[in-house]
């Protein structure tokens, strides 16, 4: 046949799956013997290389803005900006470092992050194998244009989407693509025209690879029109989400930012009316707003998010994006891909049938260790009828069981045959030693057309056997007899595998017969009547242990679990049970049901239903969007890049860090090392650890902010001028004192915090929770009352005392100002205490469970004794010494609070209890105890 020339003016895309291979190439103008090369570059020019559109990636300048972009960073360089202005250039200094500092944390933190492996391209192969001009050549694999013929042999990665046209025992892993857990054998009949990506048999799609055999394809679409180019479509589509703790925080700012300028401007006015000159003013404006604004905060907020993302990294979670380390956390929904994730990605014998009965062995993966066990009894050393099922298995095989680099053991070959190797290595026969007691003579290798594997081997004692493994139903239309001469029961049988089907299993059927002639070699003649069925065998890839264990306790922590796989929906369904996902009443929902659904109807089920197989990558984005819309925080779990767009489109996108593509990993906001979705489970107890911790920062920071402006609003509202100058109970430069070096050595304690007892009990929070509830509303203005009245009032009383006792006006108002700041710092240590758990005592979490807090104490206590004493001190911050007595004022006065929190405390603690209907004083937390039978 010679090649084709020419080709229709526009090659029309579509699928081509539901078409005879011999019609698919007629419409590409293309044959068997390929293209020329002339027509190929004609092509190259018209659809363009095959190569996938690149998203641009974020470089510095853009990953340092995001720092900025803050209503609070605003302020705080407009506040450094007057200050410079105004030539107050230690205060303007000061300010500008912390934006500096806080920048810096975060670009460094999202930038090392963000050196993430380059995406989608990493899956397109450098070259393949063509025809053209008749003749096999290879060809850069960006070169190829549809109506190109390929070859593809076992190892080779698939470079596009390609129309089989010949294949002989092909099977290709299309895991990544579309979920599927096994290896899918390959034909060239047609299929459907509505199957789904994972049942086109006879395609093969770019990104794939191929296991087994050899197959001879037409390249059908390139590039952006494939089915990863459709993915990466739907990636650059899907929303990159803010996560509710930066919506919170830029709330949080927002409101400051205008409650601050407004009063700052108010305040100026007041100033003036008082006589206040407008340098005066325009300065006690900025004070306050120095003084109200948290300028510690975003520091403390970055500072935590980092140690949150090294607590996780400890815990095999490496988070890409800092915010997602919180957002985790808040998660109501995790929807997780299944294979790899929920289930090992290695096939493992399960059941066992033989005319004898039927069998279970223990023991997952590919680890050579198990129990063999019957009516779950174990049974001591296998028998017989076991013997012979699985030693039949593991000659007709062409695997090997190999160690790992790394450790452990792994399969060379296909995984469905080496998980029998695996099998028979449990009951102690290893297959070098059954291969040299049976060698085999002949082989007939296994296709997708007949559907079995034969071999022939010689035995011990120089007679010849016949082995057969298959599709039950290609084996027993073989066979006549059961292993023992018992006539062949089809019935019977037949329940036996579709016992093991009903629980996802796949499952073989292993047949034997020994000539009565010695035979040359094995050819069909010899296979196709006459065998003895020696038993069934039914495999599948088992759920982690752990898994199971960490989907009750996502359970217990008020957050559904969704699995959303590529898989066949028995299969997902068995898995689903054995999780605890569904009951054994409930179906998984299939991708084509879900593509026939309203939107109301799609609501209600990703609602209601917890199973979902056969999706495509639209499904899974539209059900993230679906739960979304319904105001619950999704989490997103995967590995293949039919994950990405979903991964992406989550609150929070949690990818596989072994098995995972580089697409996924690069959609996602987190990455799970160890690909174990009992590591989800870890980082969502630290993502509300952190959130928890967070909140403590703010509760211990923002009552000092209020405290030193109603200080400042207070003074300029009702102290006198003395000698035309304002009089403040604390100066601009003091009140950076306390918000930087005290208010954050004493908050930065609280990210190292010990979780709360009942962190995994309560139900998530709400997608819009303020980060500012009532409840910390409450605790920063009764807080703030009591160091504002507190540092006031020993502020006159210093003064006062001081001016009576005939001290200068000036080094009366040092001494004042100086035990004002000190009677709020330590205020500041005492509160800590009571923010190391807001609604218990801190014995609730362990006295001693943190001991930073206590290292935080005494760094600040030493700061605080160079602020009063030492004199290059006093000339940056107008302090001056203070005596005993004053010190033991100002810790008088600050302890109070330590009695007036408990007391609030327990008070929010009795009304929590009303309200939950219980009598006060039981538990001080209400504890959230979902219903533990799957939904």
């Amino acid at each position: 046949m010679k090649p084709a020339t020419t080709a229709p003016a526009q090659i029309e895309q579509k699928t081509y799956h539901d078409e005879p291979a011999e019609v698919v190439l007629g419409a590409l103008a293309s044959s068997e013997s390929g293209l020329l090369s002339t027509e190929a570059t004609r092509r190259l020019e018209e659809h363009g290389p095959n190569v996938l559109p690149r998203a641009k990636r974020e470089g510095p300048l853009l990953l340092l803005w995001r720092q900025i972009k803050s209503p609070l960073i605003y302020v705080l360089l407009a506040a450094a900006a007057l200050a410079f202005a105004l030539g107050k250039i230690t205060d303007g200094a000061v300010v500008l470092g912390v934006v500096v500092l806080n920048t810096l944390i975060g670009f460094v933190q999202e930038y090392r992050a963000g050196q993430a492996i380059e995406a989608l391209s990493a899956l397109v192969p450098d070259v393949a194998t063509v025809m053209r001009d008749g003749a096999k050549i290879t060809v850069p694999a960006e070169e190829l244009v549809p109506g190109d013929v390929v070859l593809l042999a076992a190892g080779d990665k698939v470079p596009a989407d390609m129309r089989l046209v010949h294949v002989k025992n092909l099977a290709a892993d299309e895991a990544p693509l579309t979920g599927e857990s096994m290896p899918v054998r390959k034909h060239v009949e047609p299929s459907p025209k509505d199957a789904a990506v994972a049942d086109r048999k006879c395609m093969v799609h770019g990104g794939t690879l191929i296991t087994t055999g050899t197959g001879q394809a037409v390249v059908v679409a390139t590039g952006a029109d494939t089915e990863i180019g459709k993915i990466s479509s739907l990636l650059r589509e899907a929303a990159d989400l803010e996560t509710p703790l930066t919506r919170s925080l830029a709330r949080v700012a927002q409101l400051l930012t205008v409650a601050i300028a407004i009063v700052a401007v108010a305040l100026v006015g007041v100033a003036m009316v008082r006589g206040y000159s407008l340098l005066e003013a325009v300065l006690a404006g900025i004070t306050l707003a120095v003084a109200a604004i948290p300028e510690g905060l975003p520091a403390i907020i970055t500072i935590a998010l980092a140690i949150g993302v090294q607590r996780m990294a400890a815990r095999r979670a490496v988070v890409r994006k800092l915010p997602a380390v919180e957002t985790l956390g808040q998660a109501g929904v995790v929807c997780t891909d299944k294979t790899g994730t929920l289930t090992r990605n290695e096939m493992t014998v399960a059941s066992l049938w033989t005319p004898a009965g039927g069998y279970e062995l223990s023991g997952v993966g590919y680890e050579p260790k198990g129990e063999l066990r019957r009516a779950g009894k174990p049974v001591g050393e296998a028998p017989d009828d076991v013997r012979v099922l699985l030693r039949a298995a593991a000659l007709c095989n062409d695997a090997r069981l190999a160690t790992r680099e790394g450790g452990g053991f792994g399969i060379t070959g296909d995984p469905t045959e080496g998980a029998l190797i695996v099998a028979a290595q449990k009951i102690g026969m290893h297959d070098d030693a059954l291969r040299a007691e049976a060698p085999r003579r002949d082989a007939i290798p296994f296709e997708s057309e007949h559907k079995y594997m034969a071999t022939l081997h010689v035995v011990a004692s120089g007679e010849q056997e016949i082995l057969m493994k298959g599709a039950p139903e290609v084996v027993f239309a073989r066979s006549s007899h059961l292993a023992g001469g018992a006539p062949l029961d089809r019935d019977v049988v037949h329940e036996q595998v579709e016992a093991m089907a009903s629980r996802g299993m796949r499952v073989l059927a292993v047949a034997s017969r020994k000539p009565a002639q010695p035979l040359e070699g094995l050819g069909e003649a010899e296979v196709a009547r006459g065998l003895e069925l020696v038993g069934l065998v039914g495999m599948l890839d088992p759920p982690r242990p752990e898994a199971i264990e960490a989907v009750t306790a996502c359970r217990h922590a008020g957050i559904t679990v969704k699995m959303i796989t590529g898989d066949h929906p028995v299969t997902a369904k068995a898995i689903g049970i054995e999780l605890g996902l569904i009951v054994p009443s409930d179906e998984a929902v299939t991708g084509r049901e879900l593509s026939a659904m309203s939107k109301e109807e799609l609501a209600e089920v990703a609602r209601t239903r917890n199973v979902f197989a056969r999706v495509a990558p639209e499904h899974k984005l539209r059900l993230v969007e679906a739960l979304q819309a319904d105001r619950r925080v999704v989490a997103m779990t995967g590995d293949g890049v039919n994950d990405a767009p979903a991964l992406k489109q989550a609150n929070i996108g949690v990818a596989m860090g072994i098995t995972g593509t580089a697409v996924a990993k690069q959609a996602a906001d987190i990455v799970l090392t160890d690909d174990n979705f009992a590591s989800i489970r870890a980082a969502v107890e630290e993502g509300r650890r952190v959130y928890d911790n967070l909140i403590k920062a703010l509760a211990f920071v923002l009552p000092t902010n209020i405290g030193e402006a109603l200080v400042l609003l207070i003074a300029v509202l009702f102290f006198p001028l003395v000698d035309g100058r304002p009089l403040l109970a604390m100066a601009p430069v003091q009140i950076l004192w306390i918000n930087l070096v005290a208010t954050v050595t004493l908050s930065l304690p609280l990210a190292f915090e010990a979780k709360e007892p009942n962190l995994m009990e309560r139900p998530p929070r709400r997608a819009d929770e303020p980060i500012l509830g009532r409840f910390v509303l409450a605790r920063t203005v009764i807080v703030a009352l009591l160091m504002t009245a507190g540092s006031v009032g020993l502020f006159l009383l210093e003064y006062n005392e001081k001016l009576d006792a005939g001290m200068s006006a000036d080094v009366a108002l040092r001494k004042a100002q100086t035990m004002a700041v000190t009677t709020m710092v330590l205020f500041q240590v005492f509160y800590l205490q009571n923010c190391r758990s807001l609604r218990g005592s801190a014995l609730a979490i362990g006295l001693f469970s943190n001991p930073f807090v206590y290292v935080g104490v005494v760094a600040l206590l030493l700061l605080q004794l160079g602020f009063v004493y030492l004199p290059f001190m006093h000339v940056l911050f107008d302090s001056a010494p203070l005596g005993a007595g004053e010190w033991a004022r100002s810790a008088a006065v600050a302890l109070v609070v330590l009695p007036v929190i408990a007391l609030e405390k327990r008070w929010q603690r009795r009304r929590a209890e009303r309200r939950a209907g219980r009598t006060p004083g039981g538990p001080s937390f209400r504890v959230f105890r979902p219903r533990l039978r799957p939904s």
